[in-house]
């Protein structure tokens, strides 16, 4: 009997979890180690950040459900891992050895590489469940005292959706609250133009969103970089395209709330081999370590190298969809390697997004998510709205209960009627 571990339990490594499960059965043991027992469902955090959710309706305790499946865990999390030993030192003493490893473990949000930055310091985040109740509370505050609203992304940030998504939802929340008139809002990204995503656009989400943007009154700086935060003042240079500043701005701002950078946690960071500078894992078309090859990786702490030069530091995001491509894939190639035979599964790193603006929404796809791509569409309307509250039920239901299908390919070919979307090629034998 194998010991199948997976390091993090959240979107990755809970579903990865599930089904390893389903695919090993009972033959070989599968664990969890994460730092706490609760999955938070980090889509719903913008929501969560205006009062349109709470806390328990968002969570769920997985020591329940990981029982209910046969699935050994470990709340306290990782101190270090020891690939060379096959074991993971846990906080506060112990070990977990183990014969497959699957690291999940999502990213560490770099606020300290920028002074004044983050929610400890000087703006909000939707990053983490406790981080969007922190910018509920700066929301009530801006209510009762409205002033300038700063959104955005800062310079090595990867995931740009939830800036735009909380754009839109504080926009429709202070609609809703008749106070819109009072807030002058701006939007500051790293990317070198709006609707760039990480990804260099999708269809045409440079005009979708440049018309949102102008139809909702909200102004914006592309290619800008965050010198510093102080309190209540933003201080952003400009670049122009060739790299050279166009300007610098300081921002008055009553609320802001700008999206980080990510790294790799402490955990696996300068692991000589297992990962790049910035502490993601280096993995192969298998989602497999070279320099451990019984050591995989899905999820946001996969090294994706950046599309392109910019004039500001771009990452490039690793979408739901993507995530469970790598998954799948993932746990098949393990089932082979504990049948004698070498992995063999691809992920296809497909991109499908539901961005909602609370009232509305922009959906994108884009096959395969780096470009040139075999499909690349954009669309919007109330429609993406609702197909995201949709998807957060769905999704909270199948953490809730265990299953592990793939249902972000499943959504994408019923809701959007693209066909073969999905997933998982495979190397003939």
């Amino acid at each position: 009997m194998a010991k199948v571990v997976v390091l993090g339990a959240g979107l990755g490594g809970t579903i990865m979890a599930y089904e390893l499960k389903d695919v090993l059965g009972k033959d070989h043991e599968v664990a969890v180690i994460n730092k706490g027992s609760t999955y938070s469902f980090v889509p719903s955090n913008p929501w969560v950040a205006v009062g349109w959710r709470d806390r328990q309706s968002i969570e769920v305790d997985l020591e329940p459900v990981l029982a209910r499946h046969g699935i050994a865990f470990h709340a306290e999390g990782a101190a270090r891992l020891v690939p060379g030993e096959n074991r993971i030192e846990l906080i506060g003493g112990g070990q977990v050895d183990y014969d497959y490893l699957v690291i999940a473990t999502g990213p560490e949000l770099a606020f300290d590489e920028i002074e004044g930055f983050g929610p400890e310091a000087n703006t909000q985040s939707i990053c983490h469940i406790d981080h969007a109740l922190k910018a509920k509370e700066a929301f009530e505050a801006l209510k009762k005292k409205p002033g300038p609203v700063i959104i955005g992304a800062a310079q090595g940030a990867s995931c740009f959706g939830p800036a735009y998504e909380f754009t839109f939802v504080l926009d429709k929340a202070l609609r809703d609250a008749r106070l819109r008139d009072k807030v002058p809002m701006t939007f500051v990204t790293a990317e070198p133009y709006i609707g760039h995503l990480g990804l260099d656009g999708v269809g045409d989400t440079k005009g979708l969103l440049e018309s949102q943007m102008r139809q909702h009154h909200v102004k914006w700086i592309c290619n800008a970089k965050v010198d510093k935060v102080e309190p209540s003042l933003l201080h952003v240079s400009e670049f122009n395209d060739d790299g050279s500043v166009k300007g610098k701005h300081e921002l008055p701002f009553a609320y802001s709330m700008l999206l980080p950078a990510f790294r790799g946690v402490s955990a696996i960071r300068g692991i000589d081999g297992l990962t790049n500078p910035r502490g993601f894992v280096l993995v192969d078309k298998h989602q497999r370590n070279g320099a451990f090859p019984n050591v995989f990786a899905v999820g946001v702490c996969v090294a994706i190298a950046p599309l392109g030069k910019t004039p500001v530091a771009v990452g490039v995001p690793k979408t739901g969809f993507m995530i469970e491509s790598m998954v799948t894939a993932t746990a098949h190639n393990i089932s082979r390697l504990l049948g004698g035979k070498e992995p063999d599964a691809e992920a296809t790193w497909n991109a499908v997004c539901l961005a909602d603006f609370g009232d509305s929404g922009v959906a994108f796809v884009a096959q395969p998510q780096i470009p040139p791509r075999n499909v690349n569409w954009s669309s919007s309307g109330m429609w993406v709205h609702a197909a995201k509250i949709g998807f957060e039920k769905y999704f909270l239901r199948k953490v809730r209960t265990g299953q592990s299908e793939p249902f972000y390919e499943r959504f994408a070919l019923k809701l959007l009627g693209i066909d073969k979307l999905k997933a998982i090629t495979f190397d003939e034998d």
